[in-house]
């Protein structure tokens, strides 16, 4: 028996409706701008969002911020409430200030915006007291008034504090209410294979794995999501998705900044473990998959997890590290490299660049490199997939011909297009390198895009777990990345140097070429007019 969804009034869901359906229903109301904001969500069971940690900067950045839009485009149920809990004593107000610069409040929501912080709350407790927990618990029963609610915690923590947060919430916040609840929980899952194993044990233990949601921020964004229907609901791309047209696959994601003051705290984990491990590899998963049965959350999980089994444990051999150094000609402390930073230790060796090349043992992939590439202070912010076909066969033009791309770009200014060949316009005949292209800020004007944390928290509510990283996938990304990371951590091998504001080091475009990625420089996509 399915349960009850609860969806706004506008939308129309049977009952047996699925979270899938249901959440397919609530995205299509985001696209309109003109959405009535007097519209509540039907249903009587009360929902209470706790953000543990809500003191900490992913709080007041990212999850306060969330919520609010959430709760002004009407696309929470009409009955929840906001708990915040941290050790910090601060009121509601106090919070309220620290989170009101990232809010983005516009003119006319002013009377909304009081709505909001009038159903926030805030406890503040230690996270590992059985007894400030039941105090938190008190007041949740409050909201409850004894016709149960149904939960989502947010872990908004260091993992550090992970598991000893899990047994107090499930021995004290989990008991005889009716509801259901869903924990959250943000990277990093671990550091390696086996610290990895024991948090996804100790969460088993406590928790069933339809009530686990492993938060991976790269899966809400708009052209990851995208890149299941451009890949299975168009027939011009299927027949050329494997080894026999690609000639290989660069996922990239490059930073123009340093660490701007966070240096001790990235050196505990790297780039590779910051971006690499996770974002990059999901985004491989969904590019390199085949079709699901169906787009149930557990079918097209199952696919990505056959990816990361066919992929063997990256060895130094298959790595570019880079750190970044200071730029002499640049002015003020942006420009300064990765070891001038006082928060970062003397002589740290901790890759501030990587790439790795991962080689799929497939019948779809077998020979097809796909190069993962990652980095700070580079020159550009940008994350994207390029598709790089093969040479065309049968060359007529004299070896003028480059080679055609599918580019996805993730981030800034959401894009699909395809570089290719065309006559230079005019009298001649020469070639040049034009695109096909589809910029969404330019065909879809008047689409609202959501932030990928919108997107995913919707996902909690709804109770889907499509974007959500299950622990096998999680096991098989950290056996591909382990030994590697382990091996860098004994023998600390000597990034290559790069400077501030370049595009890394010389060695990373080497690598591509020897993997069969050609880098022409020639080509400069332009976007187009807003």
């Amino acid at each position: 028996m399915r349960r009850q969804v609860v969806v706004p009034r506008r939308v129309r869901v049977r009952e047996s409706s699925s979270p899938e359906e249901c959440l397919l229903l609530l995205r299509k109301s985001l696209r309109s701008p003109t959405m009535d904001t007097g519209s509540k969500f039907e249903g009587s069971v009360p929902h209470i969002f706790v953000t543990l940690g809500a003191s900490g900067d992913l709080a007041r950045k990212k999850i306060y911020p969330t919520l609010w839009w959430l709760y002004r485009d009407n696309l929470l149920p009409s009955m929840t409430v906001f708990y915040g809990y941290a050790r910090t004593k601060c009121t509601v107000s106090e919070l309220r200030e620290k989170c009101h610069q990232y809010m983005k409040v516009k003119p006319g929501e002013e009377e909304k915006y009081e709505e909001f912080w009038k159903l926030n709350h805030y406890v503040a407790g230690a996270y590992n007291s059985r007894r400030d927990f039941e105090l938190l618990n008190q007041e949740l029963m409050k909201v409850e008034k004894n016709v149960g609610a149904n939960r989502l915690f947010y872990l908004a923590l260091p993992p550090s504090v992970f598991e000893e947060v899990t047994v107090v919430i499930r021995e004290t916040c989990m008991g005889e209410h009716r509801g259901w609840n869903r924990i959250i929980i943000e990277k990093p899952f671990g550091r390696d294979a086996d610290s990895s194993a024991r948090l996804s044990n100790h969460l088993s233990n406590l928790f069933k794995e339809d009530q686990i949601y492993r938060i991976d921020h790269y899966l809400g964004k708009e052209m990851v999501q995208n890149l299941m229907t451009l890949r299975f609901g168009n027939r011009i791309f299927s027949p050329t998705w494997n080894r026999e047209c690609i000639a290989s696959v660069l996922i990239s994601f490059k930073e123009p900044f340093g660490t701007q003051g966070r240096g001790g705290y990235f050196d505990q984990f790297g780039i590779i473990r910051d971006v690499m491990q996770n974002h990059l590899l999901q985004i491989l998963c969904l590019v390199a998959m085949e079709k699901p049965p169906s787009i149930h959350p557990d079918d097209i999980r199952s696919e990505k997890v056959k990816v990361l089994k066919c992929i063997p444990e990256l060895e130094l051999e298959d790595v570019v590290l880079g750190q970044y150094i200071g730029d002499e000609k640049g002015e003020g402390e942006a420009k300064l490299g990765y070891l001038d930073d006082p928060t970062v230790p003397n002589g740290s060796t901790t890759p501030t660049y990587a790439l790795s090349v991962l080689k799929i043992n497939s019948e779809r992939w077998d020979g097809v490199p796909f190069i993962l590439r990652c980095g700070k202070a580079l020159n550009e912010r940008k994350a994207e997939v390029r598709i790089q076909y093969r040479d065309v066969p049968g060359d007529i033009f004299n070896g003028k011909t480059k080679r055609n791309e599918l580019v996805i770009r993730v981030q800034p200014g959401e894009a699909v297009y395809v570089k290719m060949m065309t006559k230079t316009p005019g009298m001649s005949f020469e070639m040049e390198e034009t695109e096909l292209d589809l910029t969404y800020g330019s065909r879809y004007r008047d689409v609202k895009m959501p932030d990928a944390y919108e997107r995913l928290l919707l996902d909690v509510f709804c109770g889907s777990q499509m974007h959500f990283v299950r622990s096998d996938e999680l096991s098989e990304a950290w056996r591909i990345f382990t030994p590697l990371l382990h091996k860098i951590e004994k023998d600390k091998p000597k990034p290559i140097l790069y400077k501030y504001g370049s595009r890394g080091p010389k060695e990373g475009d080497e690598m591509c070429w020897r993997n069969n990625f050609l880098y022409y420089g020639s080509y400069k996509w332009v976007e187009p007019k807003m």
